[in-house]
C-alpha cells in the first residue's frame, strides 16, 4: 500500500540558503547516521537532474536519482531500496518569518512484506525523522555561527 507522508520543517536561513542543505552532499553537514553519497558517475553539480547517488544511511544500501531541481526553491528525488521500497521524496523551502520552512514529502511504495512492515514504521515516526531533521540542522547552525 502506498504512503503520502508530509510534514513541515523550519530553518533559520533564508530559503536560498537552506536549498544548499537539501542537495545530496549539503546534507552531509547536518545528516547523521552515515549520510555519505557516493556518486558512479563525477559530478560538478549533485543538484543536477539525472544525477545518480548511492547511501548507505538508517542501515540500508538507497539508490538516489535527482528527478526535478528548482534552485532555492525545490529539490526532489526518487529513491529505491532493493527488495523493501521505491518512491520520490521532494523537499519544498518556502520564506517564512526569521528564515523557511521546508515541506518535506515522501510518496513511497513498499515492494515487499518486510518493507510493508518497515513502510508502516516509518509513517508512524515521520513527525519525529522530521524533527531530528530540524534539530540537526539547527545544531548544524550553530555549530557554523560559532566557527
Amino acid at each position: 500500500m502506498r504512503q503520502r507522508l508530509s510534514d513541515r520543517i523550519r530553518i533559520a536561513l533564508p530559503a536560498e540558503e537552506a536549498f544548499q542543505l537539501f542537495t545530496p552532499s549539503g546534507e552531509r553537514e547536518w545528516g547523521g547516521d552515515g549520510w555519505d553519497p557516493v556518486f558512479p558517475a563525477p559530478t560538478s553539480d549533485d543538484s543536477e537532474p539525472g544525477t545518480v547517488f548511492e547511501t548507505d544511511a538508517h542501515g540500508r544500501r538507497t539508490t538516489w536519482l535527482v528527478t526535478e531541481r528548482a534552485w532555492g526553491r525545490r529539490i526532489a528525488y526518487a529513491q529505491v531500496i532493493p527488495g523493501e521500497r521505491a518512491g520520490s521524496i521532494t523537499v519544498t523551502l518556502d520564506p517564512a518569518e526569521g528564515g523557511s520552512e521546508a515541506e518535506v514529502v515522501y510518496e513511497l511504495t513498499p515492494l515487499s512484506d518486510v518493507g510493508a512492515h518497515h513502510l508502516q514504521q516509518f509513517a508512524e515516526g515521520y513527525r519525529d525523522f522530521l524533527q531530528s531533521w530540524e534539530d540537526e540542522i539547527a545544531a548544524c547552525l550553530e555549530k557554523r555561527a560559532a566557527a
